[in-house]
């Protein structure tokens, strides 16, 4: 006889006033739901545009949810969403909630911000459900694989464009994917930035350069990136300059994301 799970799954990301990154958020909630294998029922906030208490049906078994919350930018701080999300499901047969956190770098969000709300949303929540943080997404090496396929032209000279941390050693997972992938890293917010990079590039002759930006969904700072890459290509018209779309909500990620539950 098969048994039914006691978990539900809730995907936290960064959260943005842009509203590309929660429709995308809103997709990869219903691929996960797609991993489940008995019908599930889905719990999405307000910021998606449904009331906090509004369940979309799917089926009649009622102890699997998938959720999704927000660290920042949204009206509620992310231990209440937790909370909240935490006695739904409860309310219908589960004790334990994983917690996925869709970060890149590990950095200060990751490290400081989510330990901090989870235990305080644990100690607000007693001891009849049990929060689990599972390894961030970018803890996968899945990620080097579907940026490797990104990038068309294989002999590019490479550039992944991330967001950065100065927290130490936030870099390195992304720093060794670079590496294996023979890039070099630019940052938006510490440096090298895009354009000394790029600079750098041409200087040393490079005549095709690939441009990763290192973002789950499209949004300002993508938008950002994509300005400055059309000033280097006016400023550089003899390199040929590729601008690939970040990684985005899909199937393969999805699968990602499913690999740090614990089954």
């Amino acid at each position: 006889m098969l048994t039914t799970t006691t978990s539900a799954y809730l995907l936290v990301s960064h959260g943005s006033r842009d509203p590309r990154p929660k429709s995308a958020m809103g997709e990869l909630g219903w691929q996960i739901s797609k991993k489940i294998s008995k019908p599930v029922w889905n719990y999405f906030p307000e910021e998606l545009g449904k009331k906090s208490s509004q369940v979309l049906t799917m089926g009649t078994n009622r102890r699997d949810f998938v959720g999704i919350a927000y660290l920042e930018l949204v009206t509620k701080p992310l231990h209440q969403q937790i909370i909240n999300f935490a006695r739904l499901a409860n309310d219908n047969g589960c004790d334990r909630i994983q917690i996925l956190p869709l970060f890149l770098l590990e950095g200060v969000h990751l490290k400081e911000d989510i330990p901090s709300e989870v235990a305080l949303a644990q100690k607000l929540l007693g001891k009849k459900i049990t929060l689990d943080v599972r390894p961030h997404l970018g803890s996968h090496f899945g990620l080097q694989e579907m940026i490797a396929k990104k990038i068309t032209n294989k002999s590019s000279t490479k550039i992944i464009v991330s967001h950065g941390s100065r927290r130490r050693n936030a870099n390195v997972q992304l720093e060794v994917m670079a590496e294996n992938l023979g890039a070099a890293i630019a940052y938006t917010s510490i440096s090298p930035n895009l354009e000394s990079l790029v600079l750098d590039c041409v200087t040393t002759g490079s005549q095709a350069i690939a441009i990763v930006p290192y973002f789950l969904f499209p949004g300002n700072i993508t938008d950002t990136i994509a300005q400055t890459v059309e000033k280097l290509t006016l400023q550089f018209p003899a390199v040929s300059f590729q601008l690939t779309e970040p990684i985005g909500a899909s199937t393969e990620l999805a699968e990602l994301i499913w690999d740090l539950v614990e089954k």
